[in-house]
């Protein structure tokens, strides 16, 4: 078969499709897979083994994007997530297969569409998009190897680091205060053969700039200009990562690195829904109430501790 998977957003919601990719490769291992992404996702997609093509989704050219479909000839597409553009350009292209959740005006352009009620949050978004398997491989075990990306970093048996990411983005609707993340870095310092690291991307400045200007003690900080592979290696190197629901944390646990997570406290921004792809013993998730109290960082700050001090 040759298959097209598509996922045209942002890094978070590209790295909760890639089990389905992953499931697909490893239980139907002659299924050519091409992957269409968005822009930021392009040369990670490019990178990753289970993936045999690439496509980029070019919002602003819908003809070139639907030339470059046709041409590779799809027996069927899969769509982890629809708007009207997709749609168009999927009916156009001639794919005679094409399944997507039943959402939106959308998927009236999909043949075979699956009522999932997402905002539920009955599952998380990575099996909700495995699901969708279902309607071409009736027999597909909803399963697949972990860690997603295999990593080749290798650190000292004695050092231990503890990265966090304060920023914001994607469904990170609860976050811990900047002033928060501080004490938890500094507290994660004091800890025997421990490095803290903080890290930002590029929309991170203000944050970057206050975290900066109050440190106290020894800490990075590493405002990432490498790509989103090597951002994964450096991840796989790390005991642990703390951060709010978005792209880095999905990243974190596509190489199974223990993660302690900030949630909303809402079902739409839950880890119900937006847990990662990571081994369950891996995730330690938060729903973090806006009006958070010292007796909630404190347990926060005691999981942290555990988690470092285990190995």
């Amino acid at each position: 078969m040759n298959l097209l998977i598509t996922r045209h957003d942002k890094i978070g919601d590209f790295v909760v499709t890639l089990p389905l990719f992953k499931a697909i490769k490893e239980q139907y291992p002659n299924t050519k897979i091409t992957a269409l992404v968005s822009k930021i996702n392009y040369q990670f997609a490019s990178q990753i083994d289970f993936i045999d093509n690439v496509i980029l989704y070019d919002k602003n050219d819908f003809m070139g994007t639907l030339r470059r479909i046709r041409a590779h000839k799809f027996d069927a597409s899969i769509s982890g997530f629809i708007d009207t553009n997709l749609g168009v350009l999927l009916f156009l292209s001639g794919i005679k297969q094409r399944v997507a959740p039943s959402t939106k005006l959308a998927q009236f352009f999909f043949n075979k569409t699956v009522a999932q009620r997402r905002n539920k949050a009955e599952k998380t978004e990575w099996q909700y998009n495995l699901d969708l398997a279902k309607e071409i491989f009736a027999d597909i075990k909803l399963d697949f190897s972990r860690p997603l990306i295999k990593s080749s970093f290798s650190t000292p048996s004695s050092q231990k680091t503890v990265a966090l990411h304060p920023g914001f983005g994607g469904s990170s609707d609860g976050n811990l205060k900047l002033d928060d993340y501080l004490r938890l870095a500094k507290r994660a310092s004091e800890l025997q053969n421990t490095k803290v690291v903080f890290t930002f991307g590029p929309d991170d400045t203000k944050s970057k700039e206050y975290i900066e200007s109050h440190l106290d003690f020894k800490a990075e900080l590493l405002v990432s200009k490498m790509s989103l592979m090597e951002f994964c290696q450096f991840l796989a190197g790390c005991e642990l990562f703390i951060s709010t629901s978005t792209g880095p944390m999905h990243l974190a646990g596509a190489v199974n690195t223990n993660t302690l997570s900030f949630f909303g406290n809402t079902l739409f921004a839950s880890a119900l829904r937006w847990a990662t792809v990571s081994e369950k013993s891996r995730q330690h998730n938060f729903m973090i109430p806006a009006d958070y109290d010292e007796n909630y960082y404190n347990t926060v700050e005691s999981k942290m501790i555990e988690i470092v001090t285990s190995r």
